[in-house]
């Protein structure tokens, strides 16, 4: 045989050899795995859920602070009435304004009649 059949029979053969082998097609593999992918989903989910959670219930307090204000403001406001009007009963009930006003309904003071109240 001579050198050119023999470089063909070789090349045949390599082709075969070639051909027996399966092509294998690697992945290239990502440096985060699924469960890391998951984990990292799952903590912002948690994050924006407790966030959200946060935020409500600053808004709550919020609202309940300006509650009580106005609830305060009523309370002061009852507070001065009632003082007022304790200072009312205060001066309608001086004996001098009585004694004056039986006087000219013509009522008279008849010191016999008259009992004393210990307090």
């Amino acid at each position: 045989m001579s050198n050119l059949a023999v470089k063909i029979q070789e090349r045949r053969q390599e082709e075969k050899k070639h051909a027996k082998q399966p092509l294998v097609v690697r992945r290239k593999r990502s440096s985060i795995t699924l469960g890391e992918k998951l984990l990292f989903v799952g903590f912002l989910f948690l994050m924006l859920v407790c966030s959200i959670w946060i935020v409500s219930n600053s808004v709550k307090l919020y609202h309940a602070n300006i509650e009580m204000q106005k609830i305060e403001a009523k309370i002061e406001n009852q507070e001065k009435i009632n003082s007022d009007l304790n200072l009312q009963v205060d001066e309608l009930k001086r004996p001098e304004r009585i004694y004056k006003i039986a006087k000219d309904l013509g009522f008279t003071l008849d010191p016999s009649k008259v009992k004393g109240i210990q307090d």
